[in-house]
């Protein structure tokens, strides 16, 4: 297998688990992870959010763990990686709103690089105008951004694990899909893991 290099976007309250575990695992098997926030160097950290499902009309929110920035933004060249992870939580709502990134996200679909959205980090691909013609899993209260933006929202039978591919974008609604998620991307992305 040979080492990919990933650029992951992570942001003040990126949720937890959508941050932490598909750096560790990407890391775990052996590619190169290259965590980017704008206005935050190497060695900076953002604040996670925990977002649970426990029965209320929305997830609750809680506060999580800091997460490490490792590269600098303002030198990203998506010619220098192979794929590009957007997790979810609350940063992608600001996030999207930052003109580098938009055009980083617009960069890796025009080189039909793989792509891996989870739960709010469709707000991302929306935003950029990627998803016209496209169906994309997400949090359910993304889907309207989905359809707005020509794209074809995949409402799942199992909201929490089912992960959808289209292409060159993995897509998941939430963190618990995760294993579903993490292993299409893979597939996407050409790495083999054997057991």
């Amino acid at each position: 297998m040979s080492q990919k290099n990933i650029l992951m976007f992570v942001g003040d309250f990126v949720e937890d688990y959508e941050v932490m575990v598909p750096f560790q695992m990407l890391l775990m098997i052996g590619h190169k992870v290259d965590t980017v926030c704008p206005d935050k160097k190497p060695g900076d950290t953002v604040k996670t959010a925990i977002h649970d499902f426990e029965g209320d009309q929305t997830y609750s929110e809680k506060v999580g763990h800091n997460f490490q920035v490792n590269a600098d933004f303002e030198n990203v060249n998506v010619d220098d990686y192979d794929a590009l992870v957007i997790p979810g939580g609350r940063a992608p709502e600001y996030l999207r709103l930052n003109q580098r990134i938009i055009e980083i996200t617009q960069e890796f679909f025009k080189a039909n690089k793989p792509v891996a959205a989870i739960c709010h980090g469709p707000q991302i691909l929306a935003a950029a105008g990627v998803l016209d013609g496209r169906s994309c899993a997400s949090y359910p209260a993304v889907g309207p951004d989905v359809d707005k933006a020509g794209g074809k929202w995949v409402a799942n039978n199992d909201t929490f694990s089912n992960a959808h591919v289209d292409g060159n974008l993995v897509s998941a609604p939430a963190w618990p899909a995760h294993p579903e998620w993490i292993r299409k991307f893979l597939d996407v992305l050409g790495t083999k893991i054997e057991l």
